[in-house]
């Protein structure tokens, strides 16, 4: 199975970047990187030091319910390009371990999906869980403050 990784929503961000409003009504806080632990959610690239960025809520799900989670994320604040890559983004390969969750068609947990692997893990535990008829994409987040990552789905 191919693995296809896939950046924040490109319309979601261009919105933002203009002034308009995050998952919580809020305009994005601007922020200069400082070079660790800024991966931008949209080029799937740590944002370099020194560089504009914006910190703002989001929520990777098409609707409002109980498992639609909503939380910081951070993108550069000039235009960058989507990820379209083949094999495991830039800021994929920066933490120790990530936090894994398989969900269905109907953007809700499949339970018993959850865990924490290491970082070299990601990929076959992704291709695992994906490999479940009822898990129709992972998400990957921050294992130790939760904050959505990216979202895998099997490459067509």
């Amino acid at each position: 199975m191919t693995l296809q990784f896939h950046p924040y929503d490109s319309a979601f961000v261009a919105s933002v970047r203009a002034g308009g409003p995050d998952a919580n009504g809020q305009p994005a806080e601007r922020a200069v990187s400082d070079g660790a632990g800024t991966p931008c959610r949209h080029c799937l690239q740590n944002i370099p030091e020194g560089a504009p960025m914006l910190i703002l809520a989001a929520r990777p799900f098409p609707a409002l319910q109980p498992y639609a989670e909503t939380g910081p994320i951070f993108l550069c604040a000039e235009d960058c390009a989507p990820w379209d890559g083949d094999g495991v983004p830039e800021i994929l390969t920066t933490a120790p371990d990530y936090l894994l969750k398989g969900y269905g068609a109907n953007d809700r947990i499949v339970y018993g999906t959850g865990r924490v692997v290491p970082s070299d893990d990601l990929p076959a535990y992704a291709e695992t869980l994906l490999g479940d008829p009822r898990i129709a994409y992972v998400d990957v987040r921050s294992a130790r403050n939760n904050c959505f990552q990216a979202r895998i789905t099997r490459r067509p």
